[in-house]
């Protein structure tokens, strides 16, 4: 998620409040990795992506953006030398997302494996949303989701 989070960023995620409301765009979650994701058998690994695309929205990836229902994402926090690829399941295509799918991306778009790649994820496949890093201390910060 560079230039977002590094590596070994410790957060707290909240897991209370998508019990009583649905993830928003830009919000930045945790889920479990989907199987396409190919982690190590056994770790039962978490990703930490951007949510980006909402049910029932049509997207594609389009001239290095994502593109939601026929209008390009403004992502202020992604350099724009840090272009926007389509992954294997978004090759040269737009979806339209189901009513419990999301669509979730990589701020650090050339080296992230997300929705591009796998496809959506849904509801219970996210553990939380993240708001808060505590680690390391010269970071420590409150997350705060963008406007568009």
């Amino acid at each position: 998620m560079y230039p977002t989070f590094n590596n070994g960023d410790y957060v707290l995620t909240d897991k209370v409040s998508y019990k009583f409301r649905q993830p928003k765009r830009g919000e930045v979650v945790v889920f479990k990795a989907p199987p396409e994701a190919n982690c190590p058998k056994g770790a039962g690994c978490d990703f930490i992506k951007r949510v980006l695309g909402l049910p029932g929205e049509k997207v594609e990836v389009k001239n290095n953006a994502i593109v939601i229902n026929g209008k390009p994402v403004s992502e202020a926090y992604i350099p724009k030398e840090n272009l926007t690829q389509t992954g294997a399941f978004l090759s040269n295509r737009a979806i339209t997302l189901g009513p419990d799918e999301y669509l979730v991306v990589g701020d650090n778009r050339l080296h992230s494996s997300d929705s591009r790649t796998w496809g959506p994820i849904t509801s219970k496949e996210i553990v939380g949303r993240v708001f808060f890093r505590y680690w390391p201390v010269k970071s420590i910060q409150s997350i705060k989701d963008p406007t568009y």
